[in-house]
């Protein structure tokens, strides 16, 4: 499976509408453009109205006049494109030209936020050269050292979106420096509570296994050199990382070094929030926006 199956499927089911927060970004607006074009969306377009327009103006006017795409003029733009999705009027909330902490603000607000009943947490799926699937990491940005029962929601996130582009029992990885129990490192104590709650059906819908170092995860070479037996040593689906810096790190080095191809969204909300960096090209913007669409079905 590739990235671009990801659009095609998308843009046959309903079409869905996105709010976006600080719109005025000239990334955020290409991938609106490639979005409209393909048929995955309609738009809300938060922020400095004379902003976005000026910037759709030079590189895509064809969007002024669009029936997709309406332009809201919003001092507060992240307050507006949370309430824009809490009313039922979007169904995906999406980040623009805006710091990650103003946008999570509004969107945690006890009484006008999208809060839901888990943990939020960030959920990339990479198309990487040399694999013939899908990879799933997460969490690579919200969550800096989450706990056993926060790993365990950060899990159930990953699943519901491997499930919703197509990967009904993925196989979990939980990730350490190492394939044994150390009483000294907590990942690998956090990673065997999680695969006995798993095959104990505290955590259902998956396969977990750990813990795992990253080469036998994913390499079934790696697997049978170190001698291990496991229904997820070497075909990892979803790779669970330790703390932010190990997810960060590995994200980012899957992009720079690795060249792949990626699209991420946080789940655990009332809706799916496309959360992208603002280095992220608007091509990846627009794998996010997908993988938010087919996630819709599974919040």
């Amino acid at each position: 499976m590739v990235l671009n199956e990801l659009i095609a499927r998308a843009a046959a089911m309903p079409q869905q509408t996105i709010a976006i927060a600080a719109a005025a970004d000239i990334e955020v607006l290409e991938a609106v453009a490639l979005a409209v074009e393909g048929k995955l969306a309609s738009f809300m377009l938060f922020g400095d109205q004379t902003a976005i327009e000026t910037l759709l103006k030079k590189d895509h006017p064809q969007l002024l006049k669009s029936a997709h795409v309406s332009i809201k003029h919003s001092s507060s733009p992240e307050a507006c494109a949370v309430a824009a999705v809490r009313s039922g009027e979007a169904s995906v909330l999406m980040k623009g030209n805006i710091a990650t902490s103003t946008l999570l603000k509004a969107v945690l607000h006890r009484e006008l936020g999208l809060r839901g009943t888990r943990i939020l947490s960030h959920v990339a799926c990479f198309e990487a050269a040399g694999f013939n699937r899908l990879l799933f990491v997460s969490d690579a940005a919200l969550n800096i050292t989450p706990d056993l029962q926060e790993k365990v929601q950060i899990v159930q996130n990953a699943v519901i979106i491997a499930r919703a582009v197509g990967v009904n029992n993925p196989k979990v990885a939980p990730i350490a420096a190492v394939e044994v129990v150390n009483p000294a490192m907590q990942a690998t104590i956090d990673a065997a509570a999680l695969t006995q709650m798993n095959r104990r059906g505290q955590i259902q819908d998956c396969v977990i296994d750990g813990p795992l170092a990253l080469d036998n995860a994913i390499s079934i070479t790696a697997m049978k050199q170190k001698g291990i037996t496991s229904e997820v040593a070497g075909k990892a689906d979803i790779l669970l990382v330790p703390n932010i810096e190990v997810g960060n790190i590995l994200y980012k080095s899957l992009i720079y070094f690795g060249k792949a191809k990626v699209g991420a969204v946080v789940v655990g909300a009332k809706a799916p929030i496309v959360l992208t960096s603002r280095a992220d090209s608007a091509q990846n913007k627009l794998y996010s926006i997908a993988l938010a669409i087919l996630s819709t079905t599974f919040q």
